[in-house]
């Protein structure tokens, strides 16, 4: 009898048996449904239980009190994302250290092949310290590599062994002008408000005479003279609405700034990202480049914080948040900036990860092409023949996947068969016990999505001692991934597969009808809309978990 099938034995015990006395959590329609939620039963949301709290968490509260006796062992989790904040005052001592190197004495004491890589490694960056802000996007890339043997050509006019390429080249095409004309409607509306915000801002204020005022008073300002004097009534009401939607002069000049750059770098295929880092970006034997520099540029990221607050902020302590676990031990990796992840750094990150001890790997990104998939479907196995569960995210186009296969990483080709065992995809689920428990962003489809777990209105920690609510697949994934640190820091000798098992086959299942956009007028139930069928449990994993080991 393989594991697979014996695993499957004993989780059917144990969830018909064996668990008596600390019953699964289960959904039950006739149970009290949280139709209005005040803000302070919200506050951490993602912790609570649905039996309990009629919210569907992942009763990390209740799961707690189940292992409250039994000691937990230290988990390395790696976070490949954006540069991180280890110094934030709710993570810091959170993050793992390469006892193996000796920090800043420029030599690689632990001859890895990356020098002073004390507290993770940074592969978009040079060795002068030059850490990349703003990365090419994936589809650009394509049309760079293939512009020059493609441009002016049908496919008829195109060699049958270059047809793949050349329709790979005109998608990528598509896609990448399609943002770009998107991008530069978002840029004249940046210009419109960057120009017209302190003319508008001086005529209102002469009105009021330095004196304070707020929308309803301008609001009532705009109906007496919307029929006397145009050009003031635009001025109002520009203004007006600048302080409904909180569009304050920085904030203003910020986002012009960031389109402006998003045009300038981003979407522009002069642009080539790996010039400052990487000679050889098509070879992957070439992978001696990045830096030690994992928290240098934090005024310009913050995702990958997010994640770690999410993770493994400090619990229980007074400040900021509190993380899924504080026995989690992160590692950065910083292979995100403004654009895309490049698939040679997906697939090196993962391997480093690999080799320094993680037993899990969160990737909290994802994109619409992969240039080169093989390397990154080489990694995952790697992982995996290493025992590293890796989980990522869904995404947040409300796209069916099962009908849009195109987004990376992934773990399988066309939707067949996956390549490894040991790969997690995570779509975002709400508060809300309704129609809207899928996240309205959130990718699904229950070919190539395995789970759902809670990603809206998350608190968490942002860079220089700060916290920020979000939403997106990103903080999904990132509440997986510390589920299945937990799991493991409690029983450690289970394998990656028996891992990813037992979080999809313990989560909860909502039969509960969803809206879905590619579905006009019609409903799915939501245990359609992964492969599962079902959001994350962490009370529930706890209770497999330790009937296997046992």
């Amino acid at each position: 009898m393989n594991r697979n099938a014996l695993l499957f034995i004993v989780i059917f015990i144990v969830t018909s048996c064996s668990v008596a006395t600390n019953s699964l959590v289960k959904f039950n329609e006739n149970h009290k449904k949280n139709i209005v939620l005040k803000k302070v039963k919200l506050e951490n949301w993602v912790f609570k239980d649905y039996l309990l709290d009629t919210i569907p968490g992942i009763s990390l509260d209740k799961a707690y009190k189940l292992v409250n006796r039994k000691k937990p062992k230290e988990i390395i989790v790696a976070i490949i994302d954006t540069e991180i904040d280890i110094k934030h005052e709710d993570l810091k001592g959170q993050f793992w250290v390469n006892k193996n190197e000796i920090p800043n004495n420029l030599i690689d004491d632990d001859n890895n092949g990356y020098v002073d890589d004390y507290q993770g490694w940074n592969f978009i960056g040079n060795k002068r310290g030059e850490n990349i802000i703003y990365s090419n996007l994936e589809s650009a890339r394509i049309i760079q590599k293939f512009k020059n043997k493609f441009n002016g050509l049908s496919r008829e006019e195109v060699q049958n062994q270059d047809t793949e390429d050349f329709d790979l080249f005109i998608k990528a095409n598509d896609y990448f002008n399609k943002g770009y004309n998107s991008a530069i409607k978002e840029q004249d509306y940046a210009s419109f408000l960057y120009n017209g915000y302190p003319k508008a801002k001086k005529s209102v204020d002469s009105l009021f005479h330095n004196s304070k005022y707020n929308s309803k008073n301008l609001d009532s300002l705009f109906l007496i003279y919307k029929g006397k004097n145009i050009k003031l009534a635009k001025n109002i009401y520009f203004i007006s609405d600048c302080l409904k939607y909180k569009l304050t002069k920085e904030w203003i000049e910020n986002y012009k700034e960031q389109i402006d750059k998003k045009i300038n770098y981003t979407y522009n295929l002069d642009y080539y990202d790996r010039k400052r880092i990487d000679s050889f970006p098509q070879i992957l034997e070439k992978n001696k480049y990045g830096n030690k520099f994992i928290s240098k540029n934090l005024f310009e990221f913050y995702h990958g914080t997010m994640v770690a607050g999410i993770i493994g902020a400090h619990r229980n302590n007074s400040i900021g948040v509190d993380g899924i676990s504080s026995k989690i031990k992160m590692m950065p990796i910083a292979i995100s900036s403004n654009g895309e992840e490049h698939d040679k750094d997906i697939s090196l990150a993962i391997r480093y990860a690999v080799d320094n001890g993680a037993r899990i790997i969160n990737m909290s990104f994802g994109k619409h092409f992969s240039l080169n998939k093989k390397w990154v479907f080489e990694a995952i196995r790697y992982a995996e023949m290493n025992n590293v569960l890796i989980v990522t995210s869904a995404g947040n186009g409300d796209l069916n996947l099962n009908n849009y296969n195109d987004y990376y990483p992934n773990d399988n080709i066309d939707n067949g068969k996956e390549i490894t065992n040991n790969f997690l995809v995570v779509g975002s689920s709400s508060f809300e016990l309704s129609s809207k428990l899928k996240s309205s962003f959130s990718n699904y489809g229950n070919i190539d999505v395995d789970i759902f777990a809670p990603g809206e209105e998350i608190n968490t920690t942002i860079p220089n001692n700060k916290y920020k609510t979000d939403s997106g697949t990103s903080l999904s994934c990132a509440v997986v991934s510390g589920v299945a640190a937990l799991v493991l820091s409690y029983y450690p000798n289970l394998s990656a597969p028996s891992l990813k098992k037992i979080l999809m086959d313990s989560g909860v299942s909502y039969s509960i009808m969803i809206n879905v956009s590619d579905k006009e007028n019609e409903r799915i139930n939501f245990i359609n809309l992964s492969k599962s069928g079902k959001i994350v449990n962490a009370y529930n994993a706890l209770l497999i978990a330790k009937d296997i080991e046992l």
